[in-house]
């Protein structure tokens, strides 16, 4: 039950879905171009046959053929957007690029894909991948390309969208293959910078150009987490404890530079001492007794006179 819990919990990874859904934009056009003629056709088989009905069978005839052919007419009228391009097919052969705007297209005899242009996105899923180091890794990223020669995009692979995600796929395993695990982390745009030249020459042939590829996440097993935490931690201790320990050394040296200052100066000790005994006295817990110094100079040269060490000095 806990597993099941902590699996719930997990948070999902969210992934960009491509708008592949086209909008039609001959629709308009062909719907009010078949009303014209249809109108035209009208008019012309009114003026020629009369009213068209079941005592005009010959006008009512003519009025069906005709729109018959006008509906077959006008759907070979297409539209491409300025970021498209439609690569024409006649009787299954390559017959050309056409777009962007108006063209026409044979009913029956040609069909058209439209291609297109503008910078797509691919998502290149989970991948598991084992580094030089022997780490297994979980890798996802996302790739951007653009199509540059539709007609190759067409005829050189089934399906161009697809065959670029799996060579994607393929690099990136390829690559994170020969990388050790602290190079992978490290090197970001390296990796990415050497997948793209593989991608490139791989895609290059059918009409595609990779524009760039980033690496979005790369996940390590849970264990290895810790010991890369623990690892890090160990690391910043270090540095804090040199830190410190150059800070101490520091401190001491001013501190020596500072009492043979003060040796020097004895106005400059009893400047020193003053502030000391000012600091003691702001707080009412402290009971400061205070002595001249020159007591404390006169009990230093009695002790040192009569210093058991030094019985020499007695006499003299």
């Amino acid at each position: 039950m806990s597993v099941q819990l902590s699996t719930i919990n997990q948070p999902q990874r969210q992934y960009a879905q491509p708008g592949g859904v086209r909008v039609s934009l001959g629709s308009p056009i062909r719907l009010i171009a078949g009303i014209i003629l249809a109108v035209i056709w009208a008019g012309l088989t009114i003026s020629f046959f009369g009213f068209p009905g079941t005592a005009n069978a010959i006008g009512l005839v003519v009025l069906s053929i005709g729109i018959v052919f006008i509906s077959i007419l006008v759907r070979g009228i297409r539209v491409a957007a300025q970021w498209e391009r439609g690569v024409v097919l006649r009787l299954g052969r390559l017959a050309g690029l056409r777009g962007p705007g108006v063209f026409y297209i044979i009913p029956g005899l040609e069909s058209v894909l439209f291609i297109d242009k503008r910078l797509q996105t691919l998502d290149i899923p989970n991948q598991r991948a084992i580094t030089k180091d022997n780490v297994p890794v979980q890798i996802d990223g996302a790739l951007f390309f653009l199509v540059r020669d539709p007609s190759r995009a067409i005829v050189e692979v089934q399906d161009y969208r697809f065959a670029t995600s799996q060579y994607a796929q393929a690099a990136l395993r390829d690559v994170v293959g020969g990388l050790s695990l602290d190079e992978l982390l490290a090197e970001r745009e390296q990796i990415q910078e050497s997948i793209r030249n593989i991608l490139e020459q791989r895609t290059q042939s059918l009409g595609i150009h990779v524009d760039s590829i980033r690496l979005l996440d790369v996940d390590v097993p849970e264990d290895l987490k810790r010991m890369m935490s623990r690892q890090a931690s160990a690391e910043r201790e270090k540095r804090a404890t040199i830190t410190k320990a150059e800070g101490d050394k520091l401190a001491a040296l001013n501190l020596a530079d500072a009492a043979a200052t003060m040796l020097q100066s004895p106005g400059a000790m009893q400047l020193r001492t003053l502030q000391t005994i000012d600091g003691l006295g702001t707080s009412p817990s402290n009971t400061v007794i205070m002595l001249p110094v020159e007591l404390s100079e006169l009990l230093k040269a009695i002790n040192s006179k009569y210093d058991p060490s030094t019985p020499n000095r007695i006499g003299t």
